[in-house]
């Protein structure tokens, strides 16, 4: 060979075979190397260049491990000396309604309520309001509510719409007294929409009695689970089918399942 002349040395090759899990980690580190990476690339493995870079890498796996096993606190429970705080109330399965000599409706009010302010009041009871524009309770209709086993059919729809919410819980004793008023907004689509029935009614854990409809309730347990019932009397609408269907003036029956936390 002719003095000076340029001497080429062979490119060596990787072989990577399907199955063989020797021959995949040497294909990563071929491919590393040709994008120009920071990783050494030796033939047992794949190592980090420096004392630095591993240091960063162990730092970003922990925060990363840090952040997957965080766990959600609940919120904070109220103590003895607390004076103001946070009511939720929440429905549940397990309501009714009843209206003049009909059967009662079996209702599902899951998901609904809201949430209000609690002062607790010398005596150690809290006195709690709920802000109507945020109290939800679900329509009564076809998906919620059934009469004598049978789904409501899906042309008739109850809207309520709450105009107060505001009472007395004793926590101690389990008993709770809350004033409800809400508009009864019956509905079959757009054929017919008579004015709404008004509902002013005190929900209570103890016995209600109308001229004829009543029911008893349950107290708070433990977990805040309670039976509220009521009855209010509904006056005539002025809608001749609706007063005469439900033969206005007449009883109307609630039976409220739910839920009422205390939080700070």
């Amino acid at each position: 060979m002719a003095t000076g002349a340029l001497t080429l040395k062979p490119v060596p090759t990787v072989t990577v075979s399907r199955g063989c899990e020797t021959s995949k980690l040497a294909s990563k580190n071929a491919f590393a190397c040709e994008q120009g990476s920071s990783l050494n690339c030796r033939g047992d493995g794949v190592g980090f260049g420096s004392v630095k870079s591993r240091r960063k890498l162990i730092a970003v796996v922990v925060a990363r491990a840090s952040a997957m096993t965080t766990v959600a606190t609940p919120p904070p429970a109220i103590t003895e000396d607390c004076k103001e705080c946070i009511v939720e109330l929440r429905t549940t399965r397990g309501c009714g309604l009843g209206v003049s000599r009909y059967p009662d409706f079996v209702y599902n009010a899951e998901g609904g309520g809201g949430s209000g302010k609690a002062v607790k009041m010398e005596d150690g009871r809290w006195r709690v309001q709920f802000d109507p524009a945020e109290v939800n309770i679900p329509d009564v209709g076809f998906h919620t509510t059934t009469l004598l086993g049978i789904p409501l059919p899906p042309p008739i729809r109850i809207q309520i719409v709450p105009e107060s919410l505001e009472g007395v819980v004793d926590r101690e004793t389990g008993k709770v007294e809350m004033n409800f008023k809400a508009g009864f907004y019956f509905s079959t689509g757009p054929l017919y929409r008579p004015p709404p029935l008004i509902v002013d009614t005190l929900l209570t854990t103890e016995s209600a009695q109308g001229v004829f409809r009543g029911g008893s309730g349950s107290r708070l347990d433990a977990d805040g689970n309670c039976k509220l019932v009521g009855v209010a009397r509904l006056a005539p609408i002025n809608d001749w089918f609706m007063d005469n269907f439900l033969m206005l003036p007449s009883d109307c029956l609630a039976n409220m399942a739910a839920n009422i936390t205390f939080t700070l």
